[in-house]
């Protein structure tokens, strides 16, 4: 009966690498060393197979990429260091029997090739999410094959039940493997950092790390999404996949390193382990729906409204009739309306309108939630499966009044521009919209108008029911 011996949580920052960092890895000797330690203990258990998830390969928004090729191979020349190069055989066997049962429990796979990959304009290589963490192991011990797998855009629960499918397929292969879930925390831990800075980024990172240390599978879980989001992470998702095959096992996280010198958390750990008779799946689906309730009997009726008209559409195929709960104001006024989807955190459709184009409020939003689910060029069709999990919130438009851009305040105030047959909008209180300016300079280019043109300027309220 094969198994997963080890487990560790990598980061892949290649500045760590010293033919990148040219002195800088210096900066984070402690995550270098304890990157080593890693390197020296796998060499030590002398594995038969690694298994790498990243999220840096070819990723797709409802699938899972795994590398299917005999070899791969891959190297840090786009950051400056060609000769930091590696070749790996794939365990073919071991990667097919994980797509085979992922298939058969209707978690989307593709076999990632170079012809495969081609049509989507992607190459079959190794990317830096795994070379980084392999470049520890590879110079002490290379006598193994390797699984590499991208993570995409699933569900959490989804991603943790095919991490339950890897060590079902590891323990029928009879095969002893190491499982490596590559990933940075936040990268907003500092102004100087790759994108802006966000008080969430500690929060996540501390998050996360005191949960794994305590083993606490339901917390990670039940991480607060705007959080999660606000971070700018590319582990989580790993980890989901990572704690999915511990599953069965109590564990414990072992912090060897954490650092943010360059403002992306740095996390390196490994975990102990012991048996355990716990249904995490069913303690994590049952909390997921437990929330899901709590969230359906706290919403308002203008959120309970759009919520019963995106799924009565996705299942009937036909707009509802207006219903009875809705408010005389709802009846009797007429508004523009958005409606606006969000999905773990991150926006998952919105449509609106501006002046009111139905008989009220009511028909505005029934309209107005299936066209966010359903007709946003940006996404795809939102599924009947994706329901639970998307969070549904209304702003509702007062009168637009003629304005001169002194009046304007971005956190108060939405904004309409218009010259001629063209105009713009832009909803009031969105992130990174701090000044006047930018906010008439982003409408405008959204109304695809000049900044010397002769445009009037509108500025409206919204009322957000969330």
């Amino acid at each position: 009966m094969g198994k997963i011996i080890a487990y560790y949580a990598m980061p892949h920052p290649p500045i760590i690498i010293p033919e990148v960092g040219h002195g800088e890895e210096k900066k984070i000797k402690s995550t270098y060393d304890a990157c080593e330690l890693i390197g020296r203990e796998i060499s030590e258990i002398k594995p038969e197979v690694i298994i790498i998830v990243t999220p840096h390969g070819t990723m797709f928004s409802d699938a899972i990429a795994l590398s299917f090729e005999p070899t791969i191979s891959g190297s840090l020349k786009q950051f400056g260091a060609p000769q930091v190069s590696m070749n790996f055989d794939i365990d073919m066997d071991l990667t097919q029997e994980i797509m085979v049962r992922a298939d058969n429990s209707k978690i989307q796979t593709i076999s990632a090739t170079g012809s495969s990959l081609k049509q989507y304009g992607a190459q079959y290589e190794l990317d830096h999410g795994s070379i980084v963490p392999l470049y520890f192991i590879k110079n002490k011990y290379s006598s193994f094959k390797l699984v590499h797998i991208t993570y995409g855009g699933l569900t959490p629960i989804q991603l943790y039940k095919f991490g339950k499918l890897i060590k079902e397929a590891v323990e029928e292969s009879y095969k002893n493997v190491v499982f490596i879930g590559s990933g940075d925390l936040s990268h907003r831990l500092k102004e100087e950092g790759p994108y802006d800075y966000n008080p969430d980024g500690e929060k996540f990172d501390s998050s996360i790390i005191s949960l794994l240390k305590k083993g606490d599978v339901i917390g990670v879980f039940n991480l607060n999404s705007e959080i999660i989001q606000n971070a700018g992470e590319c582990a989580l998702r790993s980890y989901y996949i990572m704690l999915g095959a511990m599953d069965g096992r109590d564990i414990k996280g072992e912090l060897l390193s954490y650092e943010g010198t360059f403002g992306v958390g740095y996390a390196v750990m490994k975990f102990k382990f012991s048996k355990s008779d716990r249904d995490i799946l069913s303690e994590i689906t049952g909390k997921k729906r437990e929330q899901y309730n709590e969230r359906v009997n706290n919403e308002d009726v203008y959120v309970r409204l759009a919520r019963e008209s995106l799924t009565h559409y996705i299942i009937e195929g036909k707009y509802m009739d207006v219903p009875s709960y809705v408010t005389e104001d709802m009846i009797n006024t007429k508004r523009g309306v958005f409606v606006s989807l969000k999905k773990f955190g991150a926006l998952r459709g919105c449509i609106g309108t501006i002046f009111p184009v139905r008989d009220n409020i009511a028909k505005e939003i029934i309209e107005n939630a299936v066209s966010a689910g359903e007709g946003d060029p940006r996404f795809s069709n939102v599924s009947v499966n994706e329901l639970e999990d998307i969070v549904f919130s209304v702003d509702v438009l007062t009168e637009p009044e003629l304005a001169l851009k002194g009046e304007l305040d971005p956190k108060k105030f939405g904004v309409i521009v218009r010259c001629g047959v063209k105009s713009g909008l832009l909803l009031p209180d969105l992130d990174g919209v701090d000044t006047s300016e930018q906010q008439i300079s982003i409408v405008l280019n959204k109304a695809s108008i000049l900044p010397n043109e002769d445009y009037s300027i509108e500025k409206f309220e919204i009322i957000r029911h969330k």
